[in-house]
């Protein structure tokens, strides 16, 4: 069932989820991915500081969220802080498979009359396999890109493809260098390094945020007063359902960026080279910066997603939808 808002006579008519049937998709597509680029260019930075910290091995380079932007502002100026982030916006084009196959699943349950946090849950995983199946490979590339230029970096082992920066070099022929060493090291099999420890992290990661996204609006619903903007209750939700998830999923995400940059040979040597290294440490590595940027990212992306349906939505629906 949809959620309704209750009015001041007890009726129910006003719809709080707009479901995939009720937009028009000519605009709802273009809009998505301008805010999906828009939300990404600006917390670009906490990606990248976030797999540094999680690349790491104890804090032998940064010893936190804070010390990691002053030390890269520092040696690598304000464009280390995006480095990789061209070949990772790519992103915007897999978010259309994404967010299409999340709306597809759930109309299809909805019309099963599955709850509305189960679909959410199964559209979420579903969603994230289909994306990921596309990104893995701009990913890995992205992650290499990402260590590049890294102060003091050989002695750290960051990565092990042996490429270093150049003064005046361009991103394209960096990237082409990048793209060719992964080849040569490891063939085609080396652009989806670390796609299953993907599907690992991801899946849950997308299932559970979308499953707790719509579980904290449900009990948001009932407690807010009418008057209370469901938008911003929406982007609570989605905030809360973030950091909810984030705190679940962090050690998958420390060894799905193992794999990739550092080219570990499985998921369990990853962990074990983790426990080994970290301790209990591992499920708190990388995590501040993980629970700002999933926080902010879950707040921005519910922020615009809901806006979005919001203008997307067919006439016959607007005077039933409320902002």
């Amino acid at each position: 069932m949809d959620f309704y808002v209750v009015d001041d006579n007890g009726s129910k008519n006003k719809i709080t989820n707009i479901e995939w049937s009720m937009m028009d998709k000519t605009k709802f597509f273009p809009l998505s991915m301008l805010s999906s680029f828009s939300v990404r260019c600006a917390l670009y930075p906490l990606t990248l500081i976030k797999t540094r910290l999680q690349i790491q091995k104890h804090n032998d380079l940064y010893t936190g969220m804070f010390d990691a932007y002053a030390k890269i502002y520092k040696y690598e100026g304000f464009a280390g802080l995006y480095r990789g982030f061209w070949v990772s916006s790519v992103q915007i084009v897999s978010g259309v498979f994404y967010i299409s196959t999340y709306e597809g699943v759930r109309h299809v349950l909805h019309q099963k009359n599955v709850s509305s946090s189960l679909r959410a849950l199964i559209a979420g995983g579903c969603a994230s396999a289909v994306g990921q199946t596309i990104i893995v490979p701009f990913d890995v590339l992205s992650q290499h890109l990402m260590m590049m230029g890294v102060h003091g970096r050989e002695e750290q082992g960051f990565n092990n493809l042996g490429i270093k920066t150049k003064p005046g070099q361009s991103k394209f022929v960096l990237t082409m260098e990048v793209a060719k060493q992964i080849f040569k090291t490891d063939g085609l099999v080396g652009f989806y390094r670390g796609y299953f420890a993907s599907l690992c992290s991801y899946v849950p990661n997308s299932a559970l945020w979308w499953g707790f996204y719509h579980f904290y609006q449900e009990h948001l619903y009932a407690i807010a007063p009418s008057w209370f903007s469901h938008l911003l209750l929406q982007s609570i939700s989605g905030t809360l359902g973030g950091f909810t998830t984030t705190l679940l999923t962090n050690p998958l995400d420390v060894v799905r960026a193992r794999l990739q940059v550092q080219r570990i040979g499985s998921m369990r040597c990853a962990f074990r080279d983790l426990w080994v290294e970290e301790g209990i440490n591992m499920f708190t590595k990388g995590l501040s910066a993980r629970l700002i940027q999933s926080a902010t990212f879950s707040f921005s992306i519910i922020i615009g997603y809901e806006t979005i349906k919001r203008i997307s939505v067919n006439e016959e629906y607007k005077k039933y939808v409320k902002w």
